[in-house]
């Protein structure tokens, strides 16, 4: 059985490269966290407490 590089040992998303794989419930609640930032864009300070000591980058590639 091949283990999923996105999850940790405990089953939880370690990273997030694509939704291949990944189970129907685990992307509901990504989305339901990604609606939980649109109110980050309209505050003056954009920090977000559940995102302290986590590092996040944005990677685009073209064909």
């Amino acid at each position: 059985m091949q283990r999923d590089i996105q999850l940790d040992e405990s089953g939880r998303l370690r990273h997030f490269l694509t939704t291949e794989g990944l189970k129907r419930q685990t992307l509901l609640e990504i989305l339901d966290h990604a609606e939980k930032f649109t109110s980050v864009a309209d505050r003056s300070v954009k920090k977000v407490p559940l995102l302290r000591g986590v590092t996040i980058a944005n990677l685009f590639f073209e064909p």
